[in-house]
């Protein structure tokens, strides 16, 4: 037994009756249950009970035992004294206010429907599983787990806007900075993300603007910050790229020890750290103003022609200095694209419109519904117990959930957890006698 079982049963009134009496025999009538507290003090502020006829507001304190009250040191806590009830798993102790007055007590153990204590106990078996509710997540109701994606792709967007706000304090608050940064480690994707947010952070934005009209100037900076223009090459560009940047470095002051190094191996050619940073300095070439455009936009077909990017004409038939390869386009592919608006345009355009006082969720869910799911272990994973993943927005919300609630064991947090243990799920229903 643990205490948010208890304070599930709270918030959610899950009881076989309506009228209880306390341990003291007073007849207790629940109004409200009260705002549920996940900070320190109690558990539930502002409820509302009735004892014998006698109307009380305060606030709800949830123990497993009645003792936990002196356990946890609330007799000698200011922020427990108004507490009007104790609700109890087990009732072991009499507890009493300053004034010497019982704090009266409720005891759930012989009021929680067995029904549901049996739910409760299956979903937290020491059954080595995947997450706990696997067994059973086919059979929640899709609609429930629908809204709840939702909800959790929001919460997946404000979570990162935390952190971007943090990166905007960095560039005294400058957007298109931070646009600059986090494009970059997108650029980067999961094996060089780092290096290339520690390229980003290495050279002042104001520093790309000035050498993004010149397009071979801004390749020389970005691939010079990387270290990619350091030795010795038999390639004419690769000469022609790292005399442009050791005029940049002496110009701006440039330094890039702290740089972590790019990596090539295990990836494929595409994803080479010199095509992807070839990309980026042809879109920051092409595109001014990049920042305002993305938060104009309100169509995934805009964002597709605004980020239709092919890299300079050398790299056509290399992946890298002085290899030649067959002759093909370096062109940022639609998948990729797709990547860049999941995981930085959108979180940036939400970011921005908070910070902006305004409330832009449903044109970002709108667009989040028109991208393909992401394809991942945890993805799939989710897939394999039911087919719920179809757009972007979705898989987004699975990783939070996983992260956030699955992982963390805070199924009676999760709407899927809470449809499990409070509603009827067959597979569970069928062991309650």
């Amino acid at each position: 037994m643990k205490e948010d079982f208890l304070h599930y049963v709270w918030k959610f009134q899950k009881f076989e009756a309506s009228n209880f009496k306390t341990s003291d025999g007073e007849n207790l009538h629940i109004k409200n249950q009260g705002a549920h507290n996940l900070n320190s003090g109690p558990d539930f502020f502002n409820a509302q009970i009735e004892l014998d006829g006698q109307l009380w507001a305060g606030n709800v304190e949830i123990h497993i035992k009645s003792s936990d009250w002196y356990a946890h040191g609330h007799e000698t806590d200011a922020a427990y004294d108004n507490v009007i009830l104790h609700v109890v798993w087990e009732h072991d102790a009499e507890i009493f206010r300053k004034d010497g007055s019982v704090v009266p007590t409720l005891v759930l153990k012989e009021l929680v429907p067995k029904f549901t204590l049996v739910r409760y106990q299956k979903l937290f078996s020491k059954e080595k599983k995947w997450i706990n509710c696997e067994n059973d997540f086919a059979d929640v109701n899709s609609f429930i787990i629908e809204n709840w994606l939702e909800r959790l792709y929001i919460e997946r967007l404000q979570k990162k806007g935390k952190v971007l706000l943090q990166e905007l304090e960095e560039t005294q608050n400058h957007w298109e900075a931070l646009l600059f940064r986090m494009l970059c480690k997108n650029f980067g994707l999961n094996i060089n993300g780092e290096s290339f947010f520690s390229i980003a952070k290495s050279v002042d934005f104001s520093v790309v603007k000035k050498s993004s009209p010149n397009h071979q100037n801004l390749e020389a900076l970005l691939l010079g910050q990387a270290g990619l223009l350091d030795g010795e090459k038999e390639d004419g560009y690769f000469h022609l790229l790292k005399k442009d940047y050791e005029y940049l470095k002496r110009k701006f002051n440039l330094q890039n020890e702290g740089i972590i190094t790019p990596l090539f191996f295990r990836l494929r050619p595409p994803n080479f750290p010199t095509i992807r940073l070839a990309q980026l300095a042809a879109l920051y070439n092409q595109q001014d103003n990049l920042f305002s455009k993305i938060i104009s936009l309100k169509n995934t077909s805009d964002f597709y022609t605004l980020l239709d990017i092919t890299a300079s004409e050398y790299w056509n038939t290399h992946y890298n200095f002085g290899v030649a390869s067959k002759d093909s386009k370096k062109r940022i592919t639609k998948s990729f694209i797709n990547l860049l608006i999941i995981n930085t345009v959108l979180p940036i355009k939400f970011c921005y419109a908070v910070q902006q006082g305004q409330d832009a969720s449903e044109e970002i869910l709108k667009i989040a519904s028109e991208i393909p799911s992401e394809k991942n272990g945890i993805v799939d994973k989710f897939n394999s117990l039911k087919s719920i993943s179809k757009a972007a927005y979705q898989s987004q919300a699975l990783l939070q959930l996983k992260s956030e609630y699955c992982d963390k064991h805070r199924c009676l947090q999760c709407a899927i957890g809470n449809a499990i243990v409070g509603s009827g799920i067959k597979s569970i229903d069928n062991n309650v006698t």
